[in-house]
């Protein structure tokens, strides 16, 4: 009985020790682990508290001496075993563990100040000479430029990315400036944008330019940062490297002003851009003489068209296999089509066109295995290997997955240099270590988190999972093979490079992402593993042929040619396999915004679940089944609270001079009212469907268009391409079916809707939304649509919404006629919260309107002129008043019982000119 006890006292004991056991062999192993989580310990530190850089640098100090004399210590103890000041021995493992520890801490100290110096302007930074208010910090700063006094004070920037939408209307000052060009410039062409061609400007052009001169009243002053240049225009003749003079209007960047919009301010502050320059035409920018393009940048640019060249050939650029194929092999993403692009990210396949560790492990396989096969020993493959990982990443854009797997490889090519043996998690560590202290703010970059995320899950649990399952499908020990009267599963599960292994890898890989993608894209893609078995080998080809036949085109080019015939049938066959996946519409659960302490719960879980050990399985069990119901429980609630509510709730997005207003009725009906801007481009996919995904909302209802004015029906297409919508629930009035279509715009928009499947439907007078809230429809009347001497605006839809008691009135762009027949008709209209006529026009309100309408709350869907020059009479309305250039998104919730609550994304600081 004894023994039997000391049995089970020594099995408690090693169960209890796992998580110590686990501990000490990261220590001995992957002592760069500890490294890496003090760094990011202090950047996180640092970010949230902001302490004096003073603080961490007297603890750095502090921690280093400590670290000195436990060196000390330890060498005096290895000598002897024993302490100077005691008589007990103590064990060596007990110094691994302080040091351990102690370099933690000293990593985060330096993390946190790594992070502060990343922040910290230099005296010339181009800051300096921009205030925190938009413009130059004072006017007699900067000298004139060619366009003179007169120029205008207002650029819009229609950028290539959201970027646009970041830069607010304001006054601006002209400077002059002189940088170096350091990304080959983006010519937006806005061809996913259908209502684009109504926009009457050139495409616009974009680039980054390393300040290093800037002109002020007295002389050139040298600056340093970088900005960001839009050219209204496009800049075929400028690269990368050129030196360049431009006059342009130099700006902050905004914060979004909507919810789910993208944060352009914030990305490009993490990259230490805060200055946006805008230049009016190409024409503004010159090439000053006896400035050459350095030797480095011409390479770069050599290296990166001709490996270009060699892949795609003669393809052209409107070429979907030539976007696929130049995003798959080379990392440029910009010349893939929309509809693929978002196939591959609803599907959850959008790895496979982001450079990581797989594409640069295919292309170090090929080589390695060439040279092999020319007879070189290892240390002379892993010679060619490292300079082959340089070449490359001089050919693609340095994203950190990229730099995180080229670091990956450069360490196990050196493994066979030195003689060493390569581990994974050490190695992935010093990765994690140069990248933050490059750039600490790679941090919180959801491409950085889902890189190191995803390898850290498959180095950790990948063999486990696949053992797992592989002993669950055959009822064996992972170490026997399958009986081969069971060929199925010889073929699925036996451990090695069959379909088990590859479903294990990608549920592993999928696992370690999948919380980041939900906070950051809000959504979970659950069949992502299926699809990666599915998709996988038709990449893993498409990989190999294509760098195949880069290598050979400078070796056997008439080979080349025929593996290029190949390898774009495959990229058009992985495509059309793509899009089928996605058009099942079972790939992806739209989820919206969740906390982030959902998503901690869930790595918790994960990290419980591998490194936890208890005596009796059942309670493990138990915790674990508790921590998946929490999530699965909260996030069902969150999904049911959004799809299904008990009030009423309006918001109208900023969107400047236009009009996007989405109605959530009580039940699960959404109605959008109109999706349009008149500045803002794309507002569709960057406003209105950046919100739904933002409040999980992948149905909408019904969408009722005002009238055919481009500022309120120029995004419609996109959001009816990215959400649900019936093909009979896009409204109109009769209006907008009539022949006077001066623009062309109803006819254009009408049929690409009619190309999606949606034709447009006549709107009667009532809206049946089968929700607890009332639609109606109270103007125009068919005779006024009929009525060809008034004015388009005069025939724009009027709604009311009423629920509990309370009603609110939809104006759209109604003007003086239309707002007296509109009271004569009902004279006892009352409102409790309006949405001004007209954006707000004073030229065009009708005297006493707004005050006959008593209403307590009044919105404006405005551009900033509107807000300063036309601000409703506000001194005659004591109504509350909301603008969206001000306050961002406006949003009106009305509960059961009749409660009107308002809240607004933002409140933007309004600048006016001198």
């Amino acid at each position: 009985m004894d023994d039997i006890q000391r049995k089970l006292a020594l099995i408690d004991k090693q169960l209890a020790g796992g998580l110590a056991n686990s501990h000490k062999q990261i220590i001995s192993t992957a002592p760069l682990l500890f490294v890496v989580v003090g760094l990011i310990a202090g950047i996180l530190l640092q970010s949230t508290l902001d302490l004096s850089v003073w603080l961490w640098l007297i603890l750095l100090a502090s921690l280093t001496a400590a670290a000195v004399f436990l060196f000390i210590i330890q060498q005096s103890s290895s000598t002897n075993h024993q302490l100077p000041f005691t008589n007990h021995q103590l064990p060596i493992t007990n110094y691994q563990y302080a040091t351990a520890y102690l370099a933690l801490a000293c990593f985060a100290c330096l993390g946190a100040i790594r992070l502060t110096s990343h922040y910290q302007p230099k005296a010339n930074d181009v800051r300096n000479f921009v205030g925190n208010e938009k413009g130059l910090a004072t006017e007699d700063t900067v000298l004139g430029t060619p366009y003179g006094e007169n120029a205008e004070k207002e650029l819009k920037l229609n950028s290539a990315s959201s970027a646009s939408s970041a830069v607010k209307e304001s006054v601006q000052r002209l400077a002059t400036i002189r940088g170096l060009i350091v990304t080959e410039p983006y010519v937006n062409q806005n061809r996913d944008w259908q209502f684009a061609k109504f926009k009457y400007t050139d495409p616009t052009s974009s680039f980054y330019l390393k300040m290093e001169e800037i002109k002020t009243i007295d002389d050139w002053a040298e600056a340093s940062g970088t900005v960001r240049v839009q050219v209204a225009e496009p800049v075929l003749d400028l690269k990368a490297g050129d030196y360049i003079q431009a006059y342009c209007w130099l700006d902050r960047f905004s914060p979004p002003t909507n919810p789910g919009q993208f944060n352009t301010a914030k990305y490009l502050a993490r990259k230490n851009v805060f200055i946006a320059a805008s230049v009016q035409s190409r024409e503004g920018i010159e090439l000053p003489k006896g400035n050459p393009v350095g030797i480095f940048t011409k390479l770069k640019r050599k290296l990166r068209e001709t490996a270009t060249q060699a892949l795609v050939g003669n393809l052209s650029p409107e070429d979907r296999n030539r976007g696929l194929l130049e995003a798959l092999l080379l990392g440029y993403r910009r010349n893939i089509d929309s509809e693929t692009y978002m196939a591959f990210r609803k599907t959850g396949l959008l790895h496979f066109i982001s450079l990581s560790g797989l594409h640069l492990g295919i292309l170090i396989g090929i080589i390695w295995w060439l040279c092999k096969t020319a007879g070189l020993m290892k240390r002379a493959r892993a010679t060619i290997c490292i300079i082959a990982i340089c070449i490359f990443l001089l050919i693609v854009p340095p994203r950190a997955p990229t730099v995180r797997a080229a670091i990956i490889g450069w360490v196990f090519c050196a493994s066979f240099l030195f003689r060493r043996r390569f581990n994974s998690l050490n190695t992935l560590s010093l990765a994690a270590i140069i990248l933050l202290l490059i750039r600490p703010t790679n941090l919180f970059e959801a491409g950085w988190q889902l890189s190191f995320a995803s390898v850290l899950g498959l180095i950790l649990f990948c063999e486990r999972i696949h053992f797992f399952l592989y002993e669950k499908i055959t009822g064996l020990s992972w170490r026997k093979k399958a009986p081969k009267t069971r060929p199925f599963f010889r073929i699925i599960s036996r451990p090695g490079p069959y379909l088990l292994r590859l479903f294990s890898t990608g549920l592993t890989a999928w696992s370690g992402g999948a919380g980041i993608l939900l906070y950051h894209f809000y959504t979970i893609s659950p069949f992502t593993s299926i699809w990666t078995v599915v998709a996988f080998p038709l990449a893993a080809l498409i990989l190999i042929i294509g760098f195949l036949k880069i290598i050979l085109s400078f070796l056997l080019p008439s080979v080349a040619a025929v593996l290029g015939v190949i390898v774009t049938g495959l990229a058009d066959l992985l495509i059309l396999i793509v899009k089928f996946i996605a058009s099942l519409d079972i790939s992806e659960i739209l989820i919206g915004h969740v906390p982030l302490a959902v998503i901690i719960l869930y790595y918790c879980l994960i990290l419980f679940t591998a490194f936890a050990y208890f005596r009796r399985p059942l309670v493990k069990k138990a915790i674990c089944t508790a921590m998946i119901l929490a999530v699965i429980v909260f996030v069902g609630a969150l999904r049911w609270q959004r799809t299904n509510r008990d009030n009423l709730v309006i918001t109208c997005l900023d969107v400047s001079h236009g009009q996007a207003i989405l109605a959530q009725l009580p039940g699960k009906a959404n109605v959008l009212f109109d999706a349009g801007s008149l500045h803002k481009s794309d507002i569709g996919r960057r406003t209105v469907a950046a919100f739904l995904d933002y409040s999980g909302i992948n149905k909408i209802d019904a969408i009722i268009i005002s009238h055919n004015d481009i500022d309120h029906i120029n995004g419609i297409p996109e959001i009816v391409e990215h959400c649900k919508v019936g093909e009979k629930d896009v409204y109109a009035n009769a209006a907008f079916f009539s022949k006077t279509d001066e623009w062309g715009t109803a006819k254009f928009l009408k049929e690409r809707l009619l190309e999606k499947g949606h034709k447009i439907q006549r709107l009667g007078k009532n809206l049946n939304s089968g929700s607890r809230a009332k639609i109606k429809i109270l103007w125009p009347s068919e005779q006024i649509c009929e009525n060809e001497e008034l004015d388009d605006n005069d025939k724009s839809v009027v709604s009311l919404i009423e629920f509990a008691g309370t009603k609110i009135l939809l104006c759209s762009d109604i003007e003086e006629f239309a707002q007296r027949e509109l009271l004569r008709i009902y004279p006892n209209l009352k409102a409790d919260v309006v949405v001004v006529p007209h954006h707000g026009s004073a030229k065009t309100l009708e005297a006493g309107f707004l005050e006959s309408l008593e209403a307590d709350i009044l919105i404006c869907s405005c551009g900033l002129r509107q807000y300063e020059r036309q601000q409703m009479n506000k001194e005659q309305n004591k109504a509350k008043s909301f603008y969206t250039v001000r306050d961002g998104a406006i949003t009106v919730c009305v509960s059961k019982d009749g409660t009107i609550r308002t809240a607004t994304f933002a409140r933007v600081p309004i600048l006016r000119g001198p």
